[in-house]
Formats: C-alpha cells, sequence, structure tokens
C-alpha cells in the first residue's frame, strides 16, 4: 500500500487495494517526487494518463499487459500519489510536463523503441515527446485525446471555459468543491461505476491544495497565441507527420463530452491508413466503459 504525506494530507491505497495491487516507485524531479508504476519485463508500454485521472486509469491494462511487457504509468506532478507542489515551485505548463516524462525515460534506461498509450491532456504531452523522438517510438495508442488544436467547427466546452478564464468561478468551484474531478465521474463514464472505482478515480484531490493540477491543466489549454503552450502545440500539429501511421491504434469512445468524434476524424484525416475503433456506446473514459474489449484490441496490436 502507498503512504506518502502530499501537503500534509495523507494518501493512500486505502479502500481500493484490490484495484491497485502495484509496488509504488518513486522519482525526484527538479525536487519533486514523481510518482510511477513499473511492472513487468519485455517491450517497454509506457501509459500517459490526463487531467484529472492519474496511473489507477491504467490498472487493467497494468495488470493484463505486464505478463508480456514491461508496463510504466506515471502520475504527473500534481497528480497521484505525486508530489502537489504550488504554483510557485512548479510551472504547471505542457513544457514542465514533456520534460518531467523525458526525465522519466531517460534516468528508467529505457533503450529499447517504446509504445505509448496516451489519453486526455496525456496524448499532448506524449505526442510532443514522440514527435522529436520518432527513432524511438515502436507504437502509439491514441484515446479520445488532441495533437492539435480545436477542429474546424469544434467550439471550445463552455465549462471548460468557465474554469480557465473566471478565476472567480474556477478558484472555488475546482479547488474548493472539486467539481472537474467529481463531475468527470458522472460525465466521463457511460456506464455505473463502482464506488470503489469512484473512490480510486478522485482519492488523490482530496483537499484544496492537492487538486492544483486539476485546475492548471485546464488554464493550461492554448487558445491564443498569448496563451503559454501555444507554441509547443503548434509544433506538435505541424510535426505529427513525423509518425509512422501504420504503428498507430486509435480506440475513441464516441460519447466523449469534450474530445468527441470531431477529434478522431480530424486525426483520421491525417493517418487514413492508421488502424481505428469506435466503441459508440463508450465515453471519456474509455478504458473503464470498455475494459476488456479496449485491452484486447491492444495486446493484438502490440504483438503484431
Amino acid at each position: 500500500m502507498v503512504e506518502k504525506c502530499i501537503n500534509n494530507k495523507l494518501t493512500s491505497t486505502k479502500g481500493f487495494e484490490n484495484l491497485y495491487p502495484f509496488n509504488s516507485n518513486f522519482m525526484n524531479i527538479n525536487g519533486h517526487d514523481l510518482h510511477y508504476i513499473d511492472k513487468g519485463e519485455g517491450k517497454p508500454v509506457l501509459m500517459i494518463h490526463g487531467n484529472p485521472t492519474w496511473s489507477f486509469y491504467f490498472r487493467g491494462l497494468i495488470q493484463s499487459l505486464s505478463n508480456d511487457f514491461r508496463t510504466i504509468a506515471l502520475d504527473h506532478i500534481g497528480c497521484g500519489f505525486s508530489d502537489k507542489p504550488d504554483a510557485k515551485t512548479y510551472k504547471y505548463t505542457l513544457e514542465s510536463r514533456v520534460q518531467d516524462l523525458d526525465t522519466l525515460i531517460t534516468r528508467l534506461k529505457i533503450n529499447e523503441k517504446i509504445n505509448l498509450v496516451l489519453h486526455d491532456w496525456g496524448g499532448m504531452i506524449g505526442l510532443a515527446w514522440a514527435v522529436d523522438h520518432p527513432d524511438k517510438i515502436d507504437k502509439i495508442i491514441i484515446t479520445n485525446t488532441s495533437g492539435f488544436f480545436l477542429p474546424k467547427g469544434k467550439r471550445f466546452p463552455f465549462r471548460l471555459w468557465l474554469i480557465k478564464t473566471i478565476k472567480i468561478f474556477a478558484i472555488p468551484a475546482v479547488l474548493g468543491l472539486n467539481v472537474f474531478a467529481k463531475g468527470a465521474l458522472f460525465l466521463g463514464s457511460k456506464t455505473k461505476l463502482a464506488p470503489d472505482v469512484k473512490k480510486g478515480l478522485v482519492e488523490p484531490y482530496n483537499s484544496w491544495k492537492n487538486r492544483i493540477a486539476t485546475l492548471k491543466f485546464v488554464q493550461d489549454i492554448p487558445l491564443t497565441p498569448n496563451d503559454q503552450s501555444y507554441a509547443l502545440v503548434n509544433h506538435v500539429e505541424q510535426n505529427l507527420k513525423r509518425l509512422d501511421q501504420t504503428s498507430l491504434l486509435f480506440l475513441w469512445g464516441a460519447k466523449d463530452f469534450v474530445f468527441d468524434l470531431t477529434f478522431l476524424n480530424e486525426f483520421k484525416s491525417r493517418f487514413p491508413r492508421a488502424v481505428t475503433h469506435v466503441f459508440h456506446d463508450a465515453g471519456h473514459y474509455l478504458f473503464e466503459d470498455k475494459p476488456e474489449e479496449s485491452c484486447q484490441l491492444i495486446q493484438a496490436f502490440l504483438n503484431k
């Protein structure tokens, strides 16, 4: 069981150990402990989560794939069991996330080509690393995310706009009431999540201070050139062509309340030869809605 004091709040797996029975590892990066799971042996499969999830979201994949692969799943700084520093001591930006990822890969001495599993913000983070290291990529599984700016005809969701731009609303709502993480439990999945699964998904965000990343991720979404992460997202969008489209697998929950089929269609226009599977009765939390089906497709793709 993980027990780590974060901002004087004890965060542990108590209450859902049966769902998350993994040995934890911590890597100090620039004074902050980054938590990650490293289980199994074989070709590396690195799983990168988004907001407001953490490595718990990949628990089923870790359990299944670790029989044949080295499965690695990190918690971004501010998420899961990683440290949750304030914004004065850690820059909660896309660039920081990509640098953390690069540090993790380098220090783990992963010399083989890497398989990536990407979701939500993890998509942009992982793709930002991948387009600069295409020679180090084996395969990429992309689920309900983006690697570009808003597709044509797609409007930025009003709920996210409120959080990004209206501080008088965002701070008490996200940091105080935890509406982002709790709201995702209802909007993200199209199945009824079990109580211990709900607990696991939101457990790390158990106090005002511990919810900082859920707010900062939204505030970092670039919409105009004046936004801090705009240049890096533009770099990713312009360099997606560096990736080998035959090494890509798209798995998509069609009922996603943000990353709907508009995003998948944009990806498909760029990678028409990539393998695609759409789950029409699944939402943003695809691995919660379709755990067995998605895992089987990923395993078959990795073994090709």
